[in-house]
């Protein structure tokens, strides 16, 4: 089969697309014939060899690109059963040499449920990745406000969409032209990120929200927007903003589990979470896909189609 690897760490430039054995599932494990798989920020980190740097994970020889997949079951391993043909599933293990950028791709069956129904295979690709991130953010929030950086981004929408969809007010911050489309994710008040960004809330909530979702990681210039005892979510690897006035700082690192992502399923069957594509390349293109994702700006998803 073919697959994306890294192992000059350089970026982009340096992805390889490589030939290599179809992998075998072994006993709790499926077999995905990959048909869509989304590009990340944490591929190009991995590309550039910053998950090593930030000590994510060892140094070696060849690391597997892709983190989240559409696709349909292929094989399945000893004493174990598919969910459904069709299928989502996540790799969240930094070190493995081979992840979804790939033609078939191995998980653990509690990584992979089944795909939600009337939606291509594309779209469903889309979700996995930065909805985890956002739902075990939303999880952890308490009180009523939000305020959520990067509202236009990947997390960012997720999270102003399942916020919202508890109930909480949602203070979303992004840039000028993005007003629009967080406002429809829903998003009871904008931000331009252009501002500064604690007076502008405070003069939407004057003692601060009860918590940030900081999908931007503006640090702690988005803290000074959480009350006291309130709550920031650092979406990101490195020195986390400090517990100033009370304030509980949660370092977030997603895990794949089956129950979120069946949660998941369920927002996007009934249309909670929307699936967006910028543009699709082929696994030959990745260099291009990736370069994309890295000049910013993109709003939804790339997507490698194997």
């Amino acid at each position: 089969m073919r697959a994306l690897v890294a192992r000059r760490l350089d970026g982009p430039d340096a992805i390889e697309l490589i030939e290599t054995a179809v992998p075998e599932p072994a006993e709790g494990q499926l077999r995905i014939k990959v048909a869509a798989a989304a590009v990340n920020p944490v591929d190009l980190a991995v590309s550039a060899g910053l998950a090593v740097e930030f000590g994510l994970t060892a140094a070696r020889e060849q690391f597997g690109l892709g983190w989240d997949l559409a696709g349909t079951v292929d094989a399945v391993g000893p004493n174990t059963e598919a969910p459904a043909q069709a299928v989502v599933g996540v790799a969240d293990l930094l070190g493995r040499s081979l992840k979804t950028h790939a033609e078939y791709v191995v998980l653990d069956v509690d990584a992979v449920v089944r795909a939600p129904e009337g939606v291509n295979l594309a779209n469903a690709a889309t979700f996995g990745l930065n909805g985890l991130t956002a739902l075990q953010a939303v999880n952890t929030l308490q009180g009523q406000t939000v305020l959520v950086t990067g509202a236009a981004g990947g997390v960012g929408g997720y999270a102003v969409e399942l916020a919202k969809h508890r109930g909480l007010t949602v203070i979303a911050s992004a840039g000028p032209a993005d007003e629009e489309l967080v406002r429809r994710l829903g998003a009871d008040h904008f931000v331009d990120r252009n501002e500064d960004l604690a007076a502008a809330v405070r003069r939407i909530v004057p003692a601060g929200v009860d918590g940030v979702v900081d999908a931007a990681v503006v640090g702690i210039g988005a803290q000074e927007a959480v009350r006291n005892g309130g709550r920031h979510l650092h979406l990101q690897p490195g020195p986390r903003p400090p517990h100033l006035r009370g304030i509980t700082v949660d370092q977030l690192f997603i895990h794949t589990n089956r129950p979120d992502l069946e949660e998941l399923v369920r927002l996007v069957e009934a249309g909670v979470l929307s699936t967006r594509i910028a543009d699709t390349y082929g696994l030959e293109d990745a260099a291009i896909a990736y370069k994309r994702l890295a000049a910013g700006g993109v709003r939804g998803r790339v997507v490698l189609l194997p």
